[in-house]
């Protein structure tokens, strides 16, 4: 049976990882709504609007997907054509720490990123984006996906999606 997973969440929520592991049980694709926006080289620059939109409607159209990111204020038909929405929202410090993992595993090269990390960059996502997530986007999110609350299903760890996957049949 095919199946549209949308799942979002703050920097450090685990959104990456759970798209990961729900593909793998699943055997559908992911998606990165980054990927839709920026363009991956030596040099990264922000697609045109067009451009993010086309790549987002294109995974959207195809049958099964999973499709992760922060993103929100742009593709809301991921949220309309999902048939699952998962809200991660784990404790702010437990994302903070997972954000400073992240850059030091990706400094030294144990952990691949699709962008150069840098301080200031762990400076912007732990002070900005991460607060802002708080105290903005997630009010945004749920005021956005309250036309769907019946797919939406708010959580603090991916254990819980995990378990809900396992639950619906997902993998044994």
């Amino acid at each position: 049976m095919p199946i549209r997973i949308r799942i979002i969440g703050s920097c450090g929520s685990g959104k990456s990882f759970i798209a990961r592991e729900c593909s793998r049980m699943l055997g559908i694709p992911h998606y990165e709504t980054d990927n839709f926006v920026w363009e991956r080289g030596e040099v990264q620059r922000k697609f045109p609007p067009e451009t993010r939109d086309r790549l987002l409607r294109e995974a959207v159209q195809s049958e099964a997907w999973i499709i992760e990111g922060v993103h929100h204020k742009w593709g809301k038909e991921s949220f309309e054509h999902a048939d699952i929405i998962f809200i991660i929202s784990p404790n702010r410090l437990v994302r903070d720490f997972r954000i400073l993992r992240r850059f030091v595993r990706t400094r030294l090269g144990m952990e691949r990123a699709n962008y150069k990390q840098s301080i200031k960059n762990l400076f912007v996502m732990t002070f900005e984006w991460n607060r802002g997530f708080d105290r903005v986007a997630m009010k945004e999110i749920t005021q956005l996906t309250e036309p769907y609350k019946r797919k939406r299903i708010i959580v603090k760890s991916n254990q819980e999606i995990i378990k809900y996957i396992r639950n619906a049949g997902g993998e044994g």
